[in-house]
């Protein structure tokens, strides 16, 4: 707790007058009269890191958020004094230390502030576990607003919230839950149009108050560890967030299956009940990539086993449903049952894997299978246990994805629902007790079981999602937001923690769509699919407790509108594959909060109903019952509504009609917007043909179509294809020009044009500079379109 009582400040000690400082490469450090060291690291031009030691000496400099395959750099460095304060300079920011208590202050190169120490950093001793609780206070701006912080289900802007991070499992959690499934500990602040980033890389229970106790400081600190902070300037939120991806890793990227429609519940069994709610799907003409089984497909919930009486041959099983579309995708929970004849926890037993209490025991709990003992993953000789041991489900019986759940850790009938702090891990060498690995769980498992997947899986790509997580954790899996709950209210949750996940480096992720708990009604099961056919991750997965959750359940008309929304997100995934393209290249979020997109306009702060899928489709869910419309806030600049084509003017509110198989969808004028034709599952048919939706802009806008093989990794090998179209539009004329890189070359052999908002009637077209007969192009007036090679470098519309 950092507060300004004086009973407070009694239990803080805090850093006295600088004596010395050492430069030495990129590093600068700091030695107090008490001892204690600061050392800051340029990382980049617009990155610091700031570590703080109250001994004298550090810890060993590990960590399992940082990925250390990315390489750093900067321009320039520049150390120098004034009576007052140590002063580096970078290209991009200036840093101050004082020199009196070596409080920190960050500007940009007219002086302004961009954050600065408030009572700094600051400690108290734990007596109770040794070492510290390391605190640091800042002071905050005028205006200024806070984002990021994972899954945290509350106000996207994070000012007058106080929270903390410890993975947890918190089965139908509601509204302003302070502790969920996963711990990333980043935010970035906005103040002045600028935009800074803290990623406070510490892996202990942590807390984060913004404003709340007090109305002019935002502080952080944790229970144990180092004060061990990154830096990230601006100015723009899109800086700091892609240097933070950069920083923390970055995903490869998934088989396009991944991303189609998804079908889950808690369970479907036996095989005959798999086969049904498969050949419903068919039948139905309703698209799904997946299904998923739960914990029933095992063998009294022994993982990586199979109940023969439900599945008595899965590999056929498993290979008929991929004959029919469907990947295969199982779960498996860290929990492994105490059992004797059980040859998976024999050898575990036999080579001492499982995690222990500090005087000694197996730590015992109990989940799914009953009494369990549970794998220490911060092991990495048991990570690679574990990976091996998806050799029969991955790469014998053709399993495609594997869903890791309760590793939190959560454990059953115990006070915290988790193991007890005394457990002791290996953390990678840096032995531990479980206060400072349990945000880290999560993370090793789902590691772990991204190397077998992989390795059992090649030469096609992994899927994996996880519930629990940490910062990096983005680099070996998806994830989703847990288990929520049927309402209205976990709707709007939704949409607000999966734009929280992409602002914090963790764009793969979606929500049980329809709640996982409870029933939702036909009404907000639709408008719930409708918001989840634009996430990047789009899975129905519900609770067999509450009845059933298929498309079908509802009736005709949600079935039917449940069905156009499908639809469109597969019209819409060479788009959202870009999209993800540009995720793993550049660390760009999938789905952008408007304030992301516009931090200019202030109108965009507070606003969370609204975002950006992509670059330049606008998206804004319903989120109330018995509605035919809502008002919903336009970013800046001009934006065609998808339904009816017509264009208006943003920068403001204004109501739109969303009648129940509608929502509010519009795109950015000057987008070019790849769409493939309606298929049941990802390469059902061979493409002949793919369609590009020209939006009349009257000035320039570019756009990106990223294709592939859809899986494997020939990519890596130059084997793609992007596309980059260049518009310019005039008041009689539209030019399109096309540059294509990679050697990638897709099956079709044309562009099928839409023309949309086009103010003038097309008389003439120029294809590579060479008028052509517009029958030659099959233009159709009714639907302003017109086929052309797909390999075409410009392109002339004239009126």
């Amino acid at each position: 707790m950092i507060t300004n009582t004086e009973l407070e400040h009694k239990g803080n000690l805090y850093p006295t007058a600088l004596i010395t400082y050492e430069h030495d490469q990129d590093t600068i450090s700091f030695i107090t009269k008490n001892g204690v060291r600061l050392h800051i690291q340029v990382l980049r031009d617009n990155m610091l890191r700031l570590r703080y030691s109250t001994t004298g000496i550090f810890e060993h400099d590990f960590s399992y958020a940082v990925d250390e395959s990315q390489p750093h750099g900067f321009n320039q460095l520049q150390i120098t004094e004034t009576e007052t304060h140590i002063v580096i300079t970078t290209e991009k920011v200036i840093c101050k230390v004082a020199r009196d208590d070596i409080r920190v202050g960050m500007y940009n190169h007219s002086g302004k502030p961009i954050l600065e120490d408030e009572l700094g950093f600051h400690w108290e001793e734990s007596f109770e576990f040794g070492g510290n609780f390391v605190k640091m206070s800042k002071s905050s701006k005028d205006q200024e607003n806070f984002f990021g912080l994972g899954d945290k289900p509350t106000n996207f802007n994070l000012k007058g919230k106080r929270l903390s991070l410890w993975n947890t499992d918190q089965y139908a959690y509601g509204k302003d839950t302070t502790e969920l499934y996963k711990a990333v500990p980043f935010y970035m602040g906005l103040h002045g149009n600028m935009s800074y980033g803290i990623f406070f890389d510490n892996t202990f229970k942590t807390h984060f108050d913004f404003c709340s106790e007090r109305r002019n400081v935002t502080s952080f600190w944790a229970d144990g560890g180092e004060m061990n902070y990154y830096f990230i300037y601006g100015p723009q939120m899109s800086d700091v967030l892609t240097t933070y991806t950069d920083l923390t890793g970055k995903p490869e990227l998934p088989p396009m299956w991944a991303l189609g429609f998804h079908q889950c519940k808690w369970s479907y069994y036996p095989e005959s009940k798999v086969k049904e709610i498969t050949s419903k799907f068919r039948e139905l003409n309703f698209p799904c990539d997946a299904i998923y089984l739960d914990i029933d497909y095992m063998d009294g919930f022994r993982c990586f086993t199979w109940n023969k009486e439900y599945f008595p041959d899965p590999k056929r099983m498993v290979s008929e449903l991929e004959a029919d579309g469907f990947k295969t995708v199982a779960i498996i929970d860290p929990g492994i049952k105490i059992d004797l004849s059980y040859d998976i926890f024999k050898e575990a037993l036999d080579k001492n894997y499982f995690c222990r209490r500090a005087d000694g025991p197996y730590m015992r709990g109990k989940v799914w299978p009953g009494e369990c003992y549970f794998p220490d993953f911060t092991n990495p000789e048991v990570r690679e246990w574990w990976s091996g041991l998806y050799r029969e489900l991955i790469g014998d019986i053709g399993v495609k994805g594997v869903w890791n759940d309760m590793n939190e850790p959560a454990v059953m009938e115990v006070p915290g629902k988790t193991f007890p702090l005394d457990v002791r891990h290996d953390y990678d060498g840096h032995r531990c007790s479980h206060r400072k690995a349990h945000n880290i769980y999560g993370m090793q498992m789902a590691r772990a079981t991204y190397d077998g997947v992989k390795k059992f899986n090649f030469p096609k790509r992994p899927f994996i999602i996880t519930r629990a997580n940490y910062s990096g954790g983005q680099r070996y899996t998806s994830t989703w937001t847990g288990d929520n709950v049927a309402t209205w209210e976990h709707l709007w949750l939704a949409n607000v923690q999966i734009q929280r996940l992409c602002m914090s480096g963790m764009s793969f992720s979606g929500s049980d769509i329809g709640g996982f708990a409870e029933q939702p009604s036909g009404e907000l099961y639709t408008r719930w699919l409708q918001l989840g056919i634009f996430h990047p991750f789009c899975r129905v997965h519900s609770s067999g407790d509450h009845g059933e959750q298929e498309p079908w359940f509802f009736g005709e008309e949600v079935l039917d509108i449940s069905r156009k929304f499908v639809e469109l997100r597969y019209q819409l995934l060479p788009y959202l594959y870009t999209a993800f393209h540009n995720y793993v290249q550049e660390g760009m979020p999938i789905l952008k909060p408007l304030v992301y997109f516009d931090q200019e306009d202030v109108q965009t702060h507070y606003r969370s109903d609204e975002f950006i899928f992509g670059n330049q489709i606008l998206v804004c869910p319903v989120q109330e019952p018995n509605v035919q419309g809502r008002r919903m806030y336009i970013p800046r600049g001009k934006w065609y509504n998808f339904w009816t084509d017509k264009l208006v003017v943003g920068g403001k509110e204004m109501w739109v009609d969303a009648p129940l198989d509608i929502i509010p969808i519009y795109i950015k004028e000057g987008a070019v917007i790849p769409k493939y034709p309606v298929q049941q599952y990802v390469d059902q048919i061979k493409m002949e043909q793919m369609t590009l939706d020209l939006y009349y802009k009257l000035g320039k806008e570019n756009s990106e179509f990223y294709e592939d093989a859809h899986d494997g990794y020939e990519y890596r090998q130059n084997v793609y294809s992007l596309r980059t179209f260049k518009l310019t539009g005039k008041e009689d004329e539209i030019i399109l020009q096309q540059h294509k890189s990679g050697k990638y070359s897709a099956p079709y052999t044309s562009f099928k044009l839409n023309l949309h908002g086009v103010p003038f009637e097309i008389k003439k077209v120029f294809y590579e500079n060479e008028e052509v007969p517009l029958d030659q192009i099959h233009f159709n007036a009714e639907e302003n379109s017109m086929i052309i090679d797909k390999e075409f470098s410009e392109l002339h519309l004239v009126g």
